[in-house]
């Protein structure tokens, strides 16, 4: 496929908004166009008319827009569109059924039993894409032999007469698309293939199998894939049937192709719904690889794409980066898609101050009615405050703007708006602070929407072990040239590049691109020397497809390359990597498409701080990507335009207002330097060349700049409000880029820090240390954290905490387990650390960590650790975790110094603190105001009678409690006893849900709580006491109670629902959803983790793939929420057959006791747990037990439900205004109101740290 020869050439990007047109014309010049996406009054589509425009233009032929365009003069045209991702955002695709395995037609709701935001009480997640679910009695299920790859056993043939009539009754009710997800069909596909070939003779228009469309193992994922893909696909082929009626023949002989989301182009005709959801941002991607991206310096790209509502940022260093699973508006996809971040801050992101903090979005006020300074009505955004502070000139904008869009953009009401939110943040400020202008205000926002467009990069970079300061930053985008000078000064980048086609990259790109054809099929080989003649076989075979294929499509073999990935893993782990072997030749000990082994051990060492040298690796997949060279190129240099003097504006910068030339970018004359500050206007975007920086043209006549160092301005160690806010984004930012060693899912850790390092910092003054003993943390063995100091710098420690490789604590493999619960700390995870040093001098004591892991075996029916490597392993990615963290941080004191930091990371502590009273206050009055009285109290019961029993007495003035937990109950034998920090845990989660605003957890939160525990009881028992079941048990109780004294929504299902199994040989551990609570306004969210944990379940296929099991069932448990207005969510059913002899163990709770409803709402339905033995005897397990069971037993666990909330007396049927003054009502946080109180807040953060400290010192 050669450059077409006196023809039209047509790239094309369909955005949401705007539709962006890139024209080669046949003398080699270039045209680009924007237009709006949607515009009915004067065209039918955007990307015809676009065409039409630059051929009626062009020629001076009349080419009339109620007439089919003649294709005669059109060489190519390529195409991304937002089609698909809107369809999807709006949930507007076609009216799909799925058919599913028997038992897993809730599979795809439940998905992976995790919730997307850990604070929001209210779960409020995407629907599934299908309306009904048709379950097929068939079933594969893997042998487990010990034969090498997937071979298979047919335990149920399909019936294809009983589906033909389940098809046939989903036709009659008008669906048409079918999506198909039978499970193992990535490896064993014929059952598949008979459901679809039935269905297209049955007449369904769209027929999307799983096997087909993404054949990989877990199923979830590739579910939600084939899913997307019926639903969609639909409407894409409805959208090219509008398109290519507009041209004459249908555009039968013009080389039509679309951009998919992983950066190739495809012909049309196999554009596809589960392909396309980042076609459009592809393009941009595919625009700033191959225009900045130099091939000598080889320098990596950052690219910068700054938007409206929000910015994708993204990763080139000389190969497209990929992800094989990403999640667009909650729906995940199982293919290969552009490694693309997307953060909530653009130009329309909404500005607000809250509790002592300057916010920026995520709301964004939108096209309509959008910022302020549109004259709709809308909010200040980041666009007012580039507005007031000069950076955009209204004089420069067409005017489109006001009701009847004939007006420019105004700055009169973009200050209108400044001056009421200075007001109100200057009553905020203490009088021992200086009043801000405001001109500092908006410089703020900017700041802190910078900053917020920083974090992404550096976890693109930092968390990935790559050095953020040595990229280029290549910035595109409408709004991103207002902020890129001051984002790369803030990364350490010294080189920003903005192309001539900035402003529409995402079609430019699309002109460079190859077509790209991929072939996948999985492998479950071991990647040894025995499998490399089999592995060299099939991708052989692979690239031989994908050549072939785009031979076919007019590629020469000479503009043919393939790539091949191999899918791989360490055995028995999840983490697989697709890694190309680029870089790495074949030897004598590879296969020969190059050293695989080589390239997966450096990956893996890089992205995870270490390397399981004597595990063998496993290949789960093999990929081949084709590429076909289109050999189109940028030539077209730039004309010499003439530099003309504009006037002079004014602009503010840190230093206050200084005059800034204005230039046109079209009239720059090529090799021409700018000093700043200027700014640049082209027709689509605004460049800020800030103070101490040059902006240079290039030769193609694109903008590369050079960002020098900011004039040095001290930070002291007073509070300032936007820095703040800005410190708060680089304290996560680190975390971020911690990477390896975090379990931020599991909030049973939040409140063991401080009781952890009081222990810790006893021993050794500098040094890397373990501390995982549970009473001084407070929480169970296997998720111990590991606190040091790898570096010399003083001061500078950081925690982490680990990941899990042991089993948890109900299962040892051993008969007779609960006899050892109360031994629970020594038995099962191999040792207790009360402080233990792990690195000394810079050597990990590997020689005395394996002999304190292995020492418990000396104590009889007990033994060490099960598995020593993989904890060797996970101690040493901790160090590496906790040297990142340590350099990360002395990065900042580089930067600021150490007075510095240590005083923001006080102040962030005391605003969480603020927003803690704040909540009580609130809480307080409107108490004070409906009962008289200010204490609040509850009760609630374990199941085996033990009551936590909580009273809450509130100071409102101060915004103060004191949380009291005298008559909760003593120490119980079995291992439900929490600790303290527990306790403090499920406090600290409970305080930030109330909040209900994102303030940076910490322990400030419980700065102004006091809490009462009474020694020896449940909640704080002796040292020798079992307490698994406190932290996965007692954590969830400790919730129920707080939200119930507070009325703040009803209980969940109450429990994590433990169940393990295992033997000499394996051990599995899972905890189980079930329902969430009701509460004002909302709905509890059925087959969903609660409270003190959000860890995702194991892939019914990677389970059965690894364990001797068979999962028969995973749905929901219908009618087990409790009923009310708002009803409680479902729990669900999971049923395991066990193939081989195992010990089971179960560690739950609400089985006896029935989880609370509120207001009137009805209490949810106990959970069972139910042994199913052969003959049909069946068995209550009870809430907690160890059993050794034979092959053919199945377990059937049944999670309870969430409870409902109902009001009583006439508000029974209230209204939906009424619904949302439930929300507003019981919401306990209703921001912050404007009083007297407010003028001593910012004072209390100042002296709240002031008196930490001296505490502390």
């Amino acid at each position: 496929m050669a450059e077409t020869k006196g023809k039209f050439d047509f790239a094309i990007d369909r955005g949401g908004t705007f539709t962006d047109v890139f024209a080669r014309l046949p003398d080699g010049r270039e045209r680009v166009l924007k237009l709006l996406s949607r515009d009915p009054q004067n065209y039918k589509d955007a990307p015809t008319e676009g065409i039409r425009r630059v051929l009626e233009e062009e020629t001076g032929k009349a080419y009339p827009r109620d007439q089919p365009v003649d294709t005669s003069l059109i060489g190519w045209i390529r195409m991304g569109t937002t089609v698909a991702t809107n369809a999807l955002l709006e949930r507007e695709g076609e009216r799909t059924a799925l058919l599913v395995t028997k038992g897993f037609k809730d599979l795809l709701h439940i998905g992976t039993q995790a919730r997307p935001k850990l604070f929001d009480l209210e779960v409020a997640m995407p629907d599934v894409l299908y309306e009904e679910v048709i379950e097929v009695d068939e079933r594969v299920v893997l042998r487990q032999d010990g034969s090498t790859g997937d071979s298979l056993e047919l335990w149920k043939e399909l019936d294809l007469e009983q589906v033909e009539k389940d098809l046939r009754g989903v036709l009659s009710r008008g669906i048409t698309s079918l999506a198909v997800l039978l499970l193992h069909s990535y490896t064993w596909s014929e059952h598949e293939k008979a459901v679809g070939s039935l269905a297209r003779r049955l007449g369904f228009s769209q027929v999307s199998l799983s096997s087909e469309v993404m054949p990989m193992v877990r199923a979830v994922p590739r579910g939600y894939t084939v899913c997307a893909d019926a639903y969609l696909t639909p409407k894409i082929h409805q959208y090219l049937k509008g398109f290519t009626s507009g041209f004459k023949d249908g555009l039968k002989d013009v080389d039509v192709l679309f951009m998919q989301s992983d950066g190739g182009l495809t012909p049309m005709e196999q554009f596809c719904g589960s392909r396309a959801i980042l076609s459009g941002p592809a393009g941009g991607v595919v625009g700033y690889a191959i225009t900045s991206y130099s091939q000598m310096e080889k320098k990596p790209v950052i690219g910068f794409d700054m938007g409206g509502t929000s910015t994708d940022v993204s990763r080139y260093a000389g190969q497209y980066e990929h992800v094989f699973e990403a999640t667009t508006a909650g729906v995940t996809l199982q293919a290969p898609q552009l490694d693309i971040n997307t953060v909530a801050a653009g130009g329309g992101s909404r500005l607000f101050f809250r509790s002592g903090m300057f916010v920026v979005g995520p709301e964004s006020a939108g096209a309509h009615p959008g910022p302020a300074c549109y004259r709709k009505g809308g909010p200040l955004t980041v666009t007012d405050a580039n507005l007031a502070l000069g950076r955009l000139i209204p004089s420069f904008f067409p005017k489109i703007f006001g009701p009847k869009e004939n007006e420019p953009l105004s700055l009169e009401e973009t200050t209108k708006h400044f001056h009421q939110l200075t007001e109100e943040i200057n009553v905020f400020l203490s009088s021992n602070q200086s009043q801000m202008s405001m001109e500092e205000v908006a410089m703020g926002f900017i700041r802190v929407a910078n900053e917020a467009m920083c974090r992404p990069i550096r976890a693109l970079t930092q968390a990935k072990g790559h050095d953020t300061s040595q990229h280029v930053l290549a910035c595109f985008g409408g709004a991103g040239g207002q902020h890129a000078c001051a984002i790369a000064r803030s990364l350490g980048m010294k080189t920003v590049f903005i192309h001539k086609y900035s402003g529409v990259l995402s079609a430019y790109g699309l002109a460079l691109a190859d077509v790209v054809e991929e072939v996948q099929e999985p492998c479950s080989l071991q990647y040894e020397p025995a499998s490399f003649s089999e592995l060299d076989q099939r991708v052989e075979q692979l690239s031989k497809r994908c050549r072939d294929t785009l031979c076919a499509r007019g590629f020469t073999s000479g503009q043919i390359t393939t790539e091949v990935f191999l899918h791989m893993r360490y055995e028995g782990t999840d983490c697989a990597l697709m890694v190309t072997a680029a870089g790495y030749p074949s030897n004598a000990r590879s296969c020969r498409a190059g050293d695989f082994r080589s390239a997966f051990t450096k990956r893996y060492l890089k992205e995870f701080g270490f390397t399981i040298p004597d595990r063998p690796i496993v290949v789960d997949d093999i990929r081949v990507r084709g590429c076909g060279k289109s050999g189109i190129t940028s030539v077209y240099k730039a004309e010499m335009g003439h530099r003309q003097a504009k006037p002079i504006t004014k602009c503010y910068f840190e230093g206050g207002y200084l005059d800034t030339s204005v230039y046109l970018w079209e009239e720059l004359p090529c090799g021409h330097s700018i000093q700043g500050p200027a700014i640049i206007i082209d027709k689509n975007s605004t460049i800020l060349v800030e103070p101490c920086c040059e902006a240079r043209l290039t030769e193609g006549g694109d903008v590369c700049m050079t960002v020098g160092s900011d004039p040095h301005c001290a930070l002291g160690t007073e509070l300032n409000t936007v820095q703040l806010s800005i410190f708060s984004h680089r304290f996560m930012s680190i975390a971020d880029g911690q990477s390896s060693a975090k379990n931020f899912h599991l909030h049973e850790h939040q409140g063991a820090t401080r009781l952890l390092l009081c222990c810790v910092w006893t021993g050794w003054r500098s040094g890397v240390q373990r501390a995982s003993h549970p009473r001084p943390p407070g929480s169970h063995a296997r998720d111990c954290p590991v606190p040091g100091e790898p570096s010399p710098r003083p001061h500078s420690d950081h925690t982490g905490q680990s990941t899990k490789s042991e089993q948890p604590c109900v299962l040892c493999g051993q008969q007779g387990a609960p006899r050892r619960h109360r031994w629970h700390h020594s038995r099962l995870h191999g040792a207790v650390f009360t402080s233990f040093k792990l690195v000394t001098g810079g050597v990990f004591q590997e020689e005395a960590v394996t002999e304190a892991l292995m020492a418990p075996a000396q104590y009889p029916g007990c033994s060490g650790t099960r598995n020593l490597h993989d904890n060797l392993s996970d101690l040493r990615a901790q160090v590496a975790a906790n040297q990142r963290g340590s350099q990360l941080v002395g990065e900042l004191i580089d930067s600021y110094g150490l007075a510095v930091v240590q005083a923001y990371m006080g102040y962030i502590q005391s605003n969480a603190e603020l927003a803690v009273r704040d909540m009580l206050r609130d809480f307080a009055r409107r108490r004070r105001q409906e009962t008289g009285s200010l204490e609040v109290e509850s009760e609630d019961f374990m199941d085996d009678g033990t009551p936590i029993r909580l009273r809450v007495q509130i100071n409102e003035e101060e915004g103060s409690a004191v949380f009291d937990f005298t008559g909760t109950g003593t120490e119980v034998w079995g291992n439900c006893n929490a600790p303290r920090a527990i306790t403090l845990s499920a406090l600290i989660y409970c305080l930030r849900c109330m909040v209900g605003q994102d303030i940076p957890l910490n322990q400030g939160c419980l700065a102004p709580i006091n809490v009462i525990i009474p020694p020896g009881s449940i909640l704080q028992p002796s040292q020798n006491a079992a307490v698994v079941g406190g932290n996965v048990l007692t954590s969830q109780r400790v919730v129920d109670v707080i939200f119930k004294a507070f009325e703040v929504c009803a209980a969940s299902q109450g429990c994590m629902n433990n169940i393990s199994f295992g033997s000499e040989k394996i051990g599995y551990y899972e905890t189980v959803a079930g329902g969430a609570g009701a509460g004002p306004g909302w709905n509890g969210r059925s087959g969903v983790h609660t409270h003190m944990t959000n860890t995702r379940i194991t892939d019914p296929e990677i389970l059965e793939k690894r364990y001797p099991v068979v999962l028969e069932q995973f749905s929901l448990r219908p009618g087990s929420g409790g009923a009310g207005k708002y009803r409680g969510g479902d729990g669900v059913i999971r049923k395991l057959l066990f193939r081989n002899k195992v010990v089971l163990s179960v560690l739950t709770e609400r089985r006896s006791t029935r989880p609370y409803g509120l207001r009137g709402g009805d209490d949810g339905v106990a959970g069972l747990n139910l042994l199913h033995r052969a003959k049909g005897r069946v068995l209550n397990l009870g809430a907690k037990t160890s059993v050794s069971l034979e092959p053919g037993v199945r377990l059937c666990c049944a999670p309870g439900g969430g409870l409902g909330w109902r009001w009583g007396g006439s508000r029974s049927h209230e209204s939906e205004p009424e619904r949302q003054n439930d929300r507003r009502s019981y919401s306990v946080h209703k921001g912050l109101e404007r009083n007297d109180n407010m003028r001593k807040q910012c004072r209390q953060i100042s002296d709240a740290f002031k008196a930490r400290t001296a505490q502390l010192s």
